[in-house]
């Protein structure tokens, strides 16, 4: 793991920490959604389902975004103009079950791989680059693992990854008891710098989940241990938020230990939803790591 680690003073100790994008402190919270770039969009029929899809076309290298457990591919609207402006082709769709996708008639037996495979097949991608948000973050290390030869690079954020170690497993429980689930969806996702400075954006946040949450299994087709991590090939960056309640700063930096190669980046004033409460940290990130690391 490299990590650029930078020094900060809290209740008179010294604490080192992953890096910290810090500028003004408002800067990102009240951020309006840009204008998206041209894209087209429909329901891909790949046999046994069709997903809902947007996709920004042209001759870059592909860029494809998996949400979160709570959301859609109708989170990404910080990012798509963005990365379209930086060269790229960008995809995203809603797994199963999820805003405008359909469940399928193999609801049993699916791979949730297999479906972002046969949809970059019917798009007519082959090596891509994938960044996986949360529950997407699963499905980006299973593709990642299954067929490295068609991830370029991988980014997992405020991903807990689908890691099925048992001490690792006893800390996320540990982390989140019974109430924690009682809370409101928002209050569990979004960061409290964010909620008390942008009510508007926690608004938009909340409609777009209440319409996007899905009912289908994200089942995977690797065992993700510690094992079969060491034997990822990938270019790997992975990110948190500081006031991320799921995957906390200092469980970031531990699994990053186990990650062959990989980066590790902390941002600050985010929760669970980087890439939406701070979208400005977000892609600078991901961007300059595609750049140094992955293009190829």
């Amino acid at each position: 793991m490299s990590l650029s680690v930078s020094l900060m003073i809290a209740a008179g100790l010294l604490l080192a920490v992953a890096p910290v994008i810090a500028a003004d402190p408002d800067m990102g919270l009240r951020i309006p959604i840009p204008p998206q770039a041209p894209m087209t969009e429909g329901l891909a029929d790949l046999g046994t389902v069709r997903l809902w899809y947007w996709d920004t076309g042209g001759t870059g290298e592909v860029v494809v975004f998996l949400h979160a457990g709570s959301g859609s591919a109708d989170f990404y609207p910080y990012q798509q103009p963005v990365f379209v402006n930086a060269g790229y082709r960008v995809i995203s769709y809603s797994r199963r079950g999820h805003f405008k996708s359909e469940l399928g008639r193999d609801i049993d037996t699916f791979f949730a791989t297999d479906d972002l495979l046969a949809l970059l097949d019917h798009l007519k991608v082959d090596r891509f680059h994938v960044v996986g948000n949360a529950l997407g973050g699963y499905v980006a290390l299973d593709v990642a693992l299954s067929k490295p030869e068609r991830v370029r690079s991988l980014v997992l954020a405020s991903s807990m990854m689908g890691i099925a170690e048992p001490e690792y497993q006893r800390t996320l429980q540990a982390l989140r008891p019974k109430p924690f689930s009682e809370l409101p969806p928002e209050v569990k996702e979004l960061g409290p710098s964010y909620r008390a400075a942008n009510p508007g954006g926690v608004a938009e946040w909340k409609a777009r989940h209440q319409h996007s949450a899905g009912r289908a299994p994200v089942r995977l087709r690797n065992k993700l241990t510690w094992e079969t991590i060491a034997r990822l090939k990938v270019p790997t960056l992975l990110m948190t938020g500081d006031a991320d309640l799921w995957i906390p700063p200092f469980l970031l930096l531990q699994i990053g230990d186990r990650f062959p190669g990989s980066e590790v980046t902390i941002v600050r004033d985010a929760g669970h939803a980087i890439q939406w409460e701070r979208p400005e940290m977000f892609n600078a990130h991901v961007l300059d790591f595609i750049d140094r690391k992955a293009r190829r």
